[in-house]
């Protein structure tokens, strides 16, 4: 690739007047936060290096996801693609979509699985109508849109299930299912590999009943007001990072296989849905 002049990185730079932010929150639990921050090390180190000015030399971890994704400093995160053609956007620009290797994903799409306790009674998902559903957002993708769009068709313009219970996080909701509060969830496949891995004492207390549609997986989002030059050069970063043998170990704890530049029309598969799902009378999950 041609290099960018440096000057058109330090003019955005010197535009800020915070300083940059970035954050890994969608994958972060306590057991990745190491190859999380080994990953960014190595993103920064070659944004430095690419003539970018004030790169954070740590992610930020808060649970203001939503300050994080509407910062005007924000200079990389990942978030949910339901809310990238929603409430961001305007805000913020696409960058990049990784892949993961786990079940339920092909390339840059994935899907969720719709989880019920190990002994529940159910075969489908037409079983659970009156059913306690837990979601870990209003405004998430894997976790309410998907498993939307899936009932829409089952609930006959009608409500679904008997209760909606939003958690606030993938793991509380498996959470809730395995515990009995809840009797169904839609989990994030790349989220649901890595409770298999790191929590095997929760997800032995649950079953795949059926998995969702796919869309693409969690984009990588930069602030509307960076630069055309930065914005390539996280493209780069990215890119580079996900093929650095030194960077095998933490790229395997993520299971990630790599970055792909997914172009923003892609998302609207996310819209698709939820048009379908109102069209069958079933705006709203409930």
């Amino acid at each position: 690739m041609i290099a960018l002049p440096l000057a058109q990185h330090r003019e955005q730079a010197s535009a800020t007047e915070v300083p940059a932010v970035a954050a890994l929150p969608m994958y972060d639990l306590p057991e990745l936060q190491e190859a999380n921050d080994a990953l960014w090390s190595a993103v920064a180190e070659r944004l430095g290096a690419d003539g970018v000015g004030d790169v954070p030399g740590r992610l930020t971890r808060t649970e203001d996801l939503a300050g994080i994704w509407t910062s005007p400093s924000l200079l990389l995160a990942q978030t949910c693609g339901y809310p990238l053609l929603k409430s961001l956007a305007g805000q913020v620009q696409l960058v990049a979509t990784p892949r993961y290797r786990a079940r339920g994903c092909e390339g840059p799409f994935r899907r969720s699985a719709i989880v019920v306790r190990l002994d529940a009674a159910a075969d489908a998902l037409a079983d659970l109508k009156g059913a306690r559903c837990a979601v870990n957002d209003r405004m998430s993708d894997s976790g309410m849109n998907l498993l939307r769009a899936a009932v829409a068709p089952l609930a006959q313009g009608v409500r679904f299930f008997s209760d909606v219970l939003v958690t606030g996080s993938h793991l509380a909701s498996a959470e809730a299912v395995a515990s009995g509060e809840a009797d169904l969830a839609a989990l994030d496949a790349v989220t649901y590999a890595h409770l298999r891995r790191l929590r095997p004492g929760l997800t032995k207390r649950l079953r795949i009943l059926d998995w969702t549609a796919r869309t693409p997986g969690l984009p990588l989002i930069t602030a509307v007001t960076t630069s055309p030059a930065t914005r390539l050069a996280l493209q780069r970063a990215l890119t580079d990072a996900a093929r650095d043998p030194q960077l095998a170990q933490a790229r395997e704890t993520l299971l990630l296989d790599g970055v792909v530049a997914l172009p923003l029309n892609y998302y609207r598969l996310t819209q698709h849905l939820e048009e379908r799902a109102e069209a069958l009378g079933y705006p709203s999950l409930q």
